[in-house]
C-alpha cells in the first residue's frame, strides 16, 4: 500500500464484520485508502491492495493510540474520515441481562466510538474530514428485548447530534447512518449469546418470559434482512457528497420504524405489540 493522501484516507472500525467488509470493499473500489480496524482476523480483506489492516480494539485506549500512530505515519497527519462501525448486540429481557453484558454493550457501542473519534480529531481537523457513526433504526423505536442495543445506539445518535454542532466550526461533518435489519452474522451471534445466557439462568426466571420471547423471536425471524451492500453504498455517499445529510436511513424496515417514532407513545406501544405478536399473550393479573 502506498502512502495515503489524507483527502482519500478513511479509518473504518469493525472492518471484519459483515457491514465492515462490505464497506471496506466499496470504499477501496471507489479509490479510498482504507485503514481497516479489526479485532482478530481479517481474511476477507486480504485480497484488497488499497486496504491496510490495523489491529484495533475500540475499548482499549492503548490499541486506539497505536492505531493513530500507524495511520498518522501513512497519511502524514490528515484523515478524510472516521467510520465508527464496530458494535455488538446485547438482547434479552432487561431483568435477566447480566450487568457485565450491559456494560460491555455501552463500552463497545458508545464509549468506543467516543474514544476513537477523540483520538483522530487532530487528523480530521487537518483535512476538514468527516465522522460517520453507524447507529440502528431501533435507536428511535426500542422493541421489547432489544433495550440494551437500542439504548446504546440512541446514545450514539445523540452524541452524533452534539458533535455535529461542536465540530462544525472546523468544517468537520458528522453523519449518522441508520441501518435496519441487515443480512449479517452479528444478529445470529447475538441470538446465540442471548440463548447461552438464558440457558444458564434458573428455569423459573426464564419461564416468566418464555411466551413473550417466543413471539418476538418468531416476528424477527420472519423479517427479511437487507444486504450489507446498501449500507456500504450509503457510507460511500456520505463520504463523497458535497452536502451530506446529517442522517441516512437504510433498509425497508426503517420506514416503518420512522412512522412508529412519530406516533403517540400509547399508540406506538399497541402497534409494536401487535407487530411482534405480544397482543396474543394474556397479561398477568395481580
Amino acid at each position: 500500500m502506498t502512502k495515503a493522501s489524507g483527502s482519500r484516507a478513511v479509518l473504518l472500525t469493525g472492518a471484519n464484520g459483515g457491514l465492515g467488509v462490505a464497506t471496506a470493499r466499496v470504499l477501496a473500489q471507489k479509490g479510498f485508502r482504507v485503514f481497516a480496524g479489526v479485532r482478530g482476523r481479517a481474511g476477507q480483506l486480504s485480497d484488497l491492495p488499497d486496504v491496510r489492516i490495523v489491529p484495533l480494539d475500540v475499548t482499549e485506549p492503548d490499541s486506539v493510540d497505536e492505531a493513530v500512530r500507524q495511520v498518522r505515519a501513512d497519511t502524514g497527519g490528515a484523515l478524510h474520515a472516521v467510520v465508527n462501525n464496530a458494535g455488538i448486540i446485547v438482547q434479552g429481557p432487561l431483568e435477566l441481562v447480566p450487568d457485565e453484558d450491559l456494560a460491555r454493550q455501552f463500552e463497545v457501542n458508545v464509549f468506543g466510538p467516543a474514544t476513537v473519534t477523540r483520538a483522530f480529531l487532530p487528523m480530521l481537523r487537518a483535512a476538514q474530514g468527516r465522522v460517520v457513526n453507524i447507529t440502528a433504526a431501533t435507536a428511535r423505536v426500542a422493541g421489547p428485548f432489544f433495550g440494551p442495543v437500542s439504548a446504546s445506539k440512541a446514545a450514539l445518535a445523540s452524541m452524533s447530534d452534539a458533535l455535529r454542532l461542536e465540530l462544525g466550526h472546523w468544517g468537520i461533518r458528522v453523519i449518522v447512518v441508520e441501518p435496519g435489519l441487515m443480512d449479517t452474522r452479528i444478529f445470529a451471534k447475538a441470538g446465540a449469546a442471548a440463548a447461552k445466557t438464558v440457558a444458564a439462568l434458573p428455569p423459573e426466571q426464564v419461564a416468566m418470559y418464555r411466551r413473550q420471547l417466543d413471539a418476538v423471536n418468531a416476528s424477527v425471524g420472519s423479517s427479511k434482512p437487507a444486504p450489507p451492500s446498501l449500507v456500504a453504498g450509503t457510507v460511500e455517499r456520505a463520504l463523497t457528497s458535497s452536502r451530506p445529510r446529517p442522517r441516512y436511513t437504510v433498509g425497508p424496515d426503517t420506514r416503518l420504524l420512522g412512522l412508529l417514532a412519530r406516533l403517540p407513545l400509547r399508540t406506538r406501544d399497541r402497534l409494536l405489540a401487535r407487530v411482534m405478536g405480544l397482543h396474543r399473550i394474556a397479561p398477568v393479573r395481580g
